[in-house]
C-alpha cells in the first residue's frame, strides 16, 4: 500500500461519510451473498473455509461455475444498487445473448462498488478487488474523491483470479475494513471461467463511468446508467480469454447515460467516450495487450470504455450518440 493511500484511509477513518442517501453496500449485498452460498450446489461452486478463517466462494476454480452464477455474483459487485439480466439481443449473430445492466445509483454502484480498483499482492499472489468491501476499507484516493465510506459487519469481495490469497493479504482485508478475517468472503472468478466472463462483461456500464471520471464529468450531474453487451464465449487459455472479455465491452459494448447540465456538455461527453475516441482502437485487445509486452500499463487508458455511447441531457430533451460496434471484430475475436 502507498502512503497516500495510508493517508486518505486515515483521514477518512477519522471523518467517516456515509454512502449518499445513507445506504450501506455491506448491508445490501449481505442477503445476496448468503443467497449465493446457499445455492451453490445448483450454481456449480464451491464453498470452503480459506486462510484465517476467511470464507472462499470458487466459481470457477476446482468447479465449473455457471452463467448464473456471474450474474450473481455482478449483482454483488454492483453493491446491490443495481441489476444484471442476460437477455436476448442480436447485435452479434451467433453471439445474440446481452449482459444487460441498470442501476439507479450508478456512481455510488459502480465506482465505490464494482470498479476492481483495490490491488491486493503479497508474494506470488496478485489480484484486484472489486465490490462492496472496497468502500469499508476505502485505502483508493478514489474514495477521498467520493467523500464516503462504508462500514459494515461483513466484508464481500470479488477477485479475478485463480488462487486462494495468502493469509497475508486476508489479514490485510480484515484490518482495512475492521472485521475479524472470519468475517471476509472472497469469491473467486477466473477470467477463463463462465462466471468471470460474464461478471467481467458486466463492468460494461462502469468502464463508461470510469472514463466519463477520467474526463473530469461532474459525476454528480450522472443521474442514471443502463448497459450491455455480447456474453464472450470463455477460453481455457487466461490471454484470450482477457481479451474476448475486453473486446465485448471495447467492440460490442452499448450504453446510455442520463445527466444533468448542458447539451453542450451532453454532447461533448458522448464524443469523447467511446472507445472508438482512443489510439488503441481498431484491434483486437489480445493484441494490443501483446503489442505492449502484456503491460496494462502501456495500453491507452481512455480505451477502456464502451463502443458505442448515448448521452441524454435530461433538462433539455437531447441526446448524443457516438461510436459504434465492429461485428467483423468481434467474430474474430469470438473464435468464429
Amino acid at each position: 500500500m502507498t502512503s497516500s493511500q495510508s493517508t486518505t484511509s486515515a483521514a477518512l477513518a477519522a471523518d467517516p461519510a456515509p454512502l449518499p442517501g445513507g445506504i450501506s453496500l455491506a448491508h445490501q449485498v449481505a442477503p445476496l451473498v448468503e443467497a449465493l452460498v446457499a445455492d451453490a450446489t445448483q450454481l456449480r461452486l464451491a464453498i470452503s473455509t480459506g486462510p484465517l478463517g476467511c470464507r472462499i466462494v470458487d466459481a470457477g476454480i476446482s468447479v465449473p461455475g455457471s452463467l448464473e452464477a456471474g450474474r450473481r455474483i455482478a449483482e454483488i459487485c454492483l453493491g446491490g444498487l443495481g441489476k444484471v439480466a442476460l437477455v436476448p439481443g442480436g447485435r452479434f449473430s451467433p453471439f445474440d445473448t446481452l449482459v444487460s445492466v441498470t442501476t439507479t445509483d450508478p456512481v455510488t454502484a459502480c465506482l465505490a462498488s464494482q470498479y476492481a480498483g483495490w490491488s491486493l499482492s503479497h508474494g506470488d499472489f496478485f489480484a484486484l478487488g472489486s465490490g462492496p468491501g472496497r468502500a469499508m476499507a476505502a485505502v483508493e484516493p478514489l474514495f477521498a474523491e467520493l467523500g464516503c465510506r462504508d462500514h459494515g459487519d461483513h466484508v464481500a469481495l470479488v477477485l479475478e483470479t485463480g488462487v486462494t490469497p495468502p493469509a497475508e493479504v486476508v489479514q490485510e482485508v480484515a484490518s482495512r475494513c475492521g472485521v475479524a478475517p472470519t468475517a471476509v468472503t472472497f469469491i473467486l472468478t477466473p477470467t477463463s471461467s463462465l462466471a468471470g466472463t460474464v461478471q467481467i462483461v458486466a463492468r460494461v456500464l462502469e468502464v463508461a463511468l470510469h472514463k466519463a471520471h477520467a474526463l473530469h464529468f461532474p459525476l454528480e450531474h450522472i443521474v442514471d446508467g443502463i448497459g450491455s453487451a455480447p456474453v464472450a464465449p470463455p477460453s481455457p487459455d487466461f490471454l484470450t480469454a482477457m481479451g474476448r472479455t475486453n473486446d465485448a465491452v471495447l467492440y460490442g459494448g452499448d450504453v446510455q447515460l442520463f445527466v444533468r447540465g448542458s447539451s453542450e456538455a451532453a454532447q461533448d461527453l458522448a464524443k469523447r467516450l467511446p472507445s472508438l475516441a482512443s489510439r488503441d482502437y481498431g484491434r483486437p485487445f489480445g493484441e494490443i495487450f501483446a503489442g505492449y509486452d502484456c503491460d496494462f500499463y502501456k495500453v491507452d487508458p481512455l480505451l477502456f470504455s464502451p463502443a458505442r455511447v448515448t448521452v441524454t441531457a435530461m433538462e433539455q430533451g437531447t441526446s448524443f450518440t457516438a461510436g459504434g460496434f465492429d461485428a467483423n471484430l468481434i467474430a474474430r475475436s469470438f473464435g468464429v
